[in-house]
């Protein structure tokens, strides 16, 4: 059967390390993909010209040009002058108006959206959330992002900042964070946070499995607390509860139907999932706390690539 040729959209998730794009249909499916080495120089040329490459390979790929090309970007971004104003992995995006120089050199439209709320519109298109009017992602990966839809729309914020969820303050004299805060969530639940808290633990713990690596990551903890490690239980424990803290306000404030989990360290859902659920059925308001449903993402890493398909089927429909 024929591909329809208004029917495919470019999406990228933009990272520090890799561009990946994909060719992604009206139904969410992905046809193509590829996957480049994000370049790096003194300003956004660069990537502006790897994504126009790019877009050429997957255009010859379909047959066809797509309808507009869609951008995830770990970024805090200006909503309506499409302005990236914050890029801590790629800080010469910083003030770029990236979606306006490569429209410009690719004739089609370009938009940009950040990467936790792309990936919760993607949970919210074919994902978990399907279905759900109130819905809030949070992603957990070696920081921590979020998306928020309320009734259907999603919350951006007049600056672009809605949805920050890892910058919320759990401890007020806590680990500094690199937004300048003391504290944040991001610092307590996120995968270096787990890594510098069973750092901490190691040193009531000398026989913990952990010591005998020099060096560790989320996912060796994940294996150690598996094994019944009782050190790396201990760090999955305190991240459970900060965590838990953090989704209590956020049920207490938003009322959602469902909030999803996402990013990397859902991957080890088993170690703390069912914690936060007890924790936010504990602290929340009762009957939003009886109404949430605490899930995991179903997406995995494609979640902000169909999200971002996704705003510009919307935008262009």
């Amino acid at each position: 059967m024929a591909i329809d040729e208004p029917s495919v959209v470019l999406a990228a998730d933009l990272g520090g390390t890799n561009i990946r794009l994909a060719a992604v249909d009206r139904s969410g499916a992905i046809l193509h993909r590829i996957e480049k080495n994000t370049p790096r120089s003194d300003d956004d040329s660069a990537i502006v010209n790897v994504l126009a490459d790019m877009r050429s390979q997957l255009a010859a790929m379909l047959g066809f040009e797509p309808i507009g090309i869609g951008i995830a970007a770990a970024s805090i971004i200006d909503p309506v002058n499409q302005i990236l104003t914050s890029s801590p992995n790629i800080p010469e995006l910083n003030g770029s108006h990236l979606p306006r120089k490569l429209s410009e050199m690719i004739d089609s439209p370009v938009h940009l959206e950040n990467d936790a709320t792309a990936a919760a519109i993607g949970e919210s298109w074919i994902g978990a959330s399907k279905g759900v009017s109130n819905s809030i992602c949070i992603t957990l990966g070696t920081g921590i992002g979020g998306g928020i839809i309320i009734d259907g729309n999603v919350i951006r914020g007049i600056d672009g900042t809605a949805g920050e969820i890892g910058h919320v303050v759990v401890e007020h004299k806590g680990q500094p964070c690199g937004c300048g805060n003391f504290g944040c969530i991001e610092q307590y639940a996120s995968a270096t946070a787990i890594v510098r808290m069973a750092c901490e633990e190691l040193q009531d713990h000398p026989t913990s499995l952990l010591a005998a690596l020099k060096r560790f990551n989320a996912k060796d903890i994940y294996d150690a607390a598996a094994k019944g490690d009782e050190c790396s239980i201990r760090v999955f424990d305190k991240m459970s509860s900060y965590l838990g803290d953090a989704v209590t306000g956020l049920v207490n404030t938003f009322n959602p139907e469902m909030i999803v989990i996402a990013g990397g360290l859902v991957s080890g859902w088993d170690m703390f999932g069912d914690k936060v659920c007890e924790h936010v059925d504990k602290k929340a308001f009762r009957r939003p706390a009886e109404r949430v449903r605490i899930l995991p993402a179903e997406l995995g890493s494609d979640a902000g690539v169909l999200g971002a398909a996704k705003a510009v089927f919307e935008l262009t429909a």
